[in-house]
């Protein structure tokens, strides 16, 4: 079950998907957090950038900056990471991932909590609407975002 501060953060994470789907790119956005206080949010900025790794948890993260540590803080994310993204969260020692959602797209929970990451996945029905849509309309993007054929 989501606090309210997860679910107020989550709800930024989804904005900032919505807003890249306004954009024309891949509906996915993410929110840093310690605590209550954002540190950075971010979305996917594939296509508007031209940059193939500018995930939302990487835009998110690259928007934060340089942190002494990541160890107290919470990373939101509209949809489950992807292996790189996972990586990253590994790699950095977040020790916390709220995910929007997971039924468009089953990321790697197993790989996160093996590694001893929390994961709490919110089936929110606004982040699920969200990717079935831009999947729907945008099936060869959501194919190379993926890295599928």
């Amino acid at each position: 079950m989501l606090s309210p501060t997860d679910a107020k953060l989550l709800r930024m994470a989804y904005e900032e998907a919505k807003a890249g789907f306004d954009e024309g790119g891949c509906p996915i956005g993410s929110v840093l957090a310690r605590g209550a206080v954002v540190v950075s949010q971010g979305r996917n900025q594939r296509v508007q950038k031209g940059d193939p790794i500018a995930h939302g948890e990487m835009d998110a993260l690259r928007k934060a900056g340089r942190q002494k540590t990541y160890r107290d803080t919470t990373l939101y994310t509209s949809l489950s990471p992807c292996m790189m993204c996972s990586g990253t969260i590994v790699q950095f020692g977040i020790p916390r991932i709220v995910i929007g959602e997971n039924q468009t797209f089953g990321g790697n929970e197993a790989f996160l909590r093996a590694r001893g990451v929390e994961v709490l996945v919110a089936d929110d029905p606004d982040c699920i609407a969200l990717m079935t849509r831009f999947i729907a309309e945008q099936p060869a993007l959501w194919n190379e975002d993926i890295a599928e054929e």
